[in-house]
């Protein structure tokens, strides 16, 4: 009777084991498959063959695309109808319909408050000037006053935003050294005034610069740059960038000198295209490598103005690719100006971070490669068929909008992309 009964307990907790054992391997294959599904192949900056170039359509998800990727199933809720939103539904963008749905939402419920320190005479709140190559960081410190995401009560903020303007203080003649002390200073008086810094070390805080003496200057407050997000017109990896974190804000030098171009393919006679001072590495050996050759326009200085007028801008209007290496910085304002001019811009670079890059795919309007490619440059072009430039050409013309500054700023543009950034970085953050 004993041994029956030991007999049936054993029984049941074998059972009970192999019920166990199932479900763990149930749940390791589920894992497994849910985590093999999820993964997304990397994308090589560049690419073995221009075909490549072209047609691949992934990038690594930043975390912030993780974020609004798990956002995907808000379906329907609040959609509004706008005559711009037919463009957003084609394939420049990793996900139209998340970025529709998330920008729908941002309108929404996004608030940023301002911090009204600092006398707008000296270095604080206002824009030092809405033109140049540096107009990016001009006019979001006036479109971010005239939006609908400004909010007066910080209690209903969801990020924080320190108006302190390197530009306006090269402007005035500040060194790199007394930049940092006024930074340092504004920063301290910020955390020693309101309670909301320390709940985060900054995390819900962020900064705009586009000049390279806003991220030289800030480079001396540590606690800034490591904690605060920053939107930066040069974000290069090897400079600490980061990407989940910070934003590229677009060089934009306006107001442009011609309008816009596009759909203009037939008039695009000239491969390639660049002209500029030959301040960086990538800059010397293509201007070496490229400036005598037929079919590639290569000037290894800027175009005198003595030349005729508006030489160097029409120049645009009749190529169809235009070279975009770094100078001084990983950016150039050459980029926008190619997109605005309806020119496809051929990136060389081996460490940015392009504008949007979370939300636009790159490889549909551009084509991105490494500085080696360089000397190779002109048979990679070649190799892009017609109608594989044709393709190219008309997605540019699709994206045009998302580089173009406005005040007041207007629905998708640069503004709002950059605030679609700073929206998509605020989910991270936890109180």
């Amino acid at each position: 009777m004993i041994a029956g009964k030991q007999q049936l307990q054993q029984s049941q907790l074998c059972s009970l084991k192999g019920s166990i054992l199932t479900l763990s391997i149930l749940t390791l294959i589920s894992f497994t498959y849910f985590s093999f599904k999820s993964l997304r192949p990397p994308l090589p900056l560049s690419p073995p063959t221009p075909q490549l170039t072209l047609l691949s359509s992934t990038t690594p998800p930043s975390h912030a695309r993780i974020v609004a990727n798990k956002k995907a199933n808000n379906v329907g809720e609040g959609e509004g109808e706008d005559d711009n939103d037919d463009d957003l539904f084609t394939d420049v963008y990793h996900s139209s319909k998340l970025f529709k749905l998330n920008f729908e939402e941002m309108e929404r419920r996004f608030k940023i408050y301002i911090y009204p320190d600092g006398d707008p005479k000296t270095f604080y709140q206002t824009p030092r000037k809405l033109t140049g190559k540096y107009a990016s960081e001009g006019y979001f410190f006036q479109n971010i006053r005239e939006s609908r995401f400004r909010t007066e009560d910080p209690d209903q903020a969801h990020l924080f935003f320190i108006p302190i303007s390197c530009h306006k203080m090269r402007g005035k003649g500040t060194s790199y050294e007394n930049m940092t002390i006024i930074v340092q200073n504004y920063l301290d008086s910020l955390i020693a005034k309101y309670p909301y810094w320390n709940r985060t070390l900054g995390a819900d805080h962020f900064f705009v610069t586009c000049h390279d003496v806003g991220v030289r200057a800030t480079e001396g407050v540590p606690f800034l740059v490591k904690n605060a997000i920053r939107v930066v017109c040069s974000p290069s990896y090897d400079v600490g960038f980061i990407p989940h974190k910070d934003v590229a804000l677009p060089q934009v030098l306006q107001p442009f000198a011609l309008p816009s171009g596009g759909n203009d393919v037939e008039n695009r006679t000239t491969l390639g295209f660049w002209a500029g001072h030959r301040n960086s590495k990538i800059r010397v050996i293509l201007a070496r490598v490229w400036e005598n050759d037929t079919e590639l326009d290569i000037s290894n200085n800027r175009i005198s103005r003595a030349t005729g007028h508006l030489v160097y801008q029409n120049s645009f209007y009749r190529t169809k690719f235009c070279i975009c290496p770094g100078g001084s910085q990983v950016n150039s304002a050459r980029i926008a100006d190619s997109i605005h001019y309806g020119c496809v811009p051929v990136i060389l670079s081996n460490y940015y971070d392009l504008p949007f890059n979370d939300i636009l795919d790159w490889r549909k309007f551009a084509v991105v490669l490494r500085e080696n490619d360089v000397y190779e440059l002109k048979q990679i072009l070649k190799n892009i068929s017609h109608e594989e430039f044709v393709t190219l050409h008309k997605n540019l013309v699709k994206v045009q909008k998302h580089f173009q500054w406005n005040s007041p700023p207007v629905k998708y543009d640069a503004f709002h992309m950059v605030i679609y950034e700073l929206w998509l970085r605020h989910h991270v953050i936890k109180y």
